[in-house]
């Protein structure tokens, strides 16, 4: 008897008998039903954006804005269908889900039968909401890949995507030991010169929550207690650039590539032809990543870096409208309405026919359009300046700026804050779009 206690508790015996349990055994992500039940005739936007709205307008979609309470004075002045909400500052994903019931529940009431998410924070709303209209929780677990970076990376690792080695971390003792593991695996680990790390939010948008760590001084002294829980990353040098991908039943419908020619500064639509040679291998990665993350229906913003080696790794995704004006220099150069081409794409119902007619399969651009987000450089102001050579260059298009209603400008720990206004860019020379977008970022438009 004690032989055969052995015997099944030996490695051979339990590796097999694992094994047989493999059998028959579905692995891999669940993939979810992401079509639209047959209920509900109108579609609700999360969150509020004015190009949207007008976009839905002129497609004459029934629609109903959820936004914050401030909206409704602008929304009743302008006959839009609108109802308040109060998003919060929910503590976790699941508090999102549980407040969700009684939105959901006004929503069926209104004749609501799809959600689509406007910015960062509404991701995971209308992933609550639109699994509560599908009654399969599980849509609701699949938005907020879009919204946890560590589970965005593990998701894009196990589906082949290149990435960073990343740890979640709680404290400050946490990042030192990454720090410390990552540079002794690149032998660095007694050198002058280690290589450095990113400290990201698990779930902020942009450059908020961003810190990169040159050394064990620096955790220190740029991180608090408050910024944990976080992720820890390795460095991905190359050339980081952004997309937006319009998808329809999986398939792609419309690629942009957007150039960072300074990074929280300003972008450029469509990218130089040194970046645009890129554009087989970007292309081949957005269909590994659609696969990767069972995405069938939406608009994307992925972005990646191009290393020398013209190897392309996984930065993250979201799925909402980019940031940066990135839909204005779009409608600027390929001629059709992005904000529209969302809506259609992240609705089931929407047909081939409309398809065809909003979205174009490919298109000539129209040069090169860019933008230039101004920030205020000195902490008091009184007017705009704007240089007389950029307003009289041929490649200027128009800017935003505007003289300030206040005279005091408050230090922004959080990514690069608020931007007072851009500049934006039009013209055939990337070059010169590319030299006039670097040329003024120390420039003082406000004094």
């Amino acid at each position: 008897m004690p032989r055969l206690n052995q015997e099944t508790n030996s490695f051979k015996f339990t590796n097999q008998n694992d094994r047989k349990r493999l059998n028959g055994r579905q692995m891999g992500p669940l993939r979810i039903n992401h079509e639209r039940p047959e209920r509900g005739s109108k579609v609700a936007l999360i969150g509020w954006s004015v190009p949207s709205i007008e976009a839905i307008q002129q497609m004459e979609k029934p629609y109903i804005v959820v936004s914050h309470e401030d909206f409704r004075p602008y929304a009743e002045q302008h006959n839009i269908p609108f109802f308040a909400w109060d998003f919060g500052k929910p503590r976790h994903y699941q508090e999102v889900y549980e407040r969700s019931g009684d939105l959901f529940a006004e929503l069926v009431d209104l004749d609501v039968g799809h959600t689509i998410p406007i910015f960062e924070e509404t991701v995971e709303w209308s992933g609550a909401l639109n699994a509560r209209l599908r009654n399969d929780p599980n849509v609701f677990d699949h938005s907020i890949l879009f919204r946890d970076k560590a589970m965005m990376k593990r998701r894009a690792h196990i589906g082949g995507l290149k990435v960073g080695v990343f740890e979640e971390v709680e404290n400050k003792e946490e990042v030192k030991r990454f720090f410390r593991r990552v540079n002794q695996s690149l032998l660095k680990n007694h050198s002058q010169e280690p290589d450095p790390i990113h400290f990201k939010a698990l779930n902020k948008a942009g450059a908020a929550g961003h810190r990169m760590i040159f050394s064990e001084e620096d955790i220190e002294s740029k991180l608090t207690d408050e910024s944990f829980p976080g992720l820890v990353e390795s460095h991905l040098h190359g050339m980081e650039i952004s997309c937006e991908v319009f998808i329809h039943k999986g398939e792609i419908k419309f690629l942009n590539i957007t150039e960072y020619v300074l990074l929280g500064y300003s972008s450029m639509v469509p990218p130089s032809a040194a970046l645009e040679h890129y554009r087989p291998l970007i292309v081949e990665e957005v269909e590994k990543l659609i696969q990767a993350f069972d995405i069938q229906y939406g608009m994307i913003h992925p972005e990646f870096f191009i290393t020398d080696q013209e190897e392309v790794y996984f930065g993250e995704v979201a799925y909402r409208i980019p940031g940066g004006h990135i839909f204005e220099l779009i409608q600027k150069v390929y001629k059709f309405n992005p904000f529209g081409a969302h809506l259609l794409c992240c609705d089931p119902h929407t047909s081939q026919e409309e398809l065809e007619k909003y979205v174009p399969k490919e298109a000539e651009a129209d040069g090169h359009a860019g933008s230039f987000l101004v920030y205020p450089r000195k902490k008091t102001v009184s007017r705009v300046q704007i240089p007389p050579e950029m307003e009289s260059h041929p490649s200027f298009d128009k800017h935003t700026l505007y003289k300030p209603t206040i005279t005091k400008f408050q230090d922004i720990n959080e990514g690069y804050g608020n931007h007072w206004g851009t500049v934006f860019l039009h013209g055939n020379d990337s070059e010169e779009i590319s030299q006039l977008l670097t040329d003024y970022v120390d420039y003082d438009f406000y004094i």
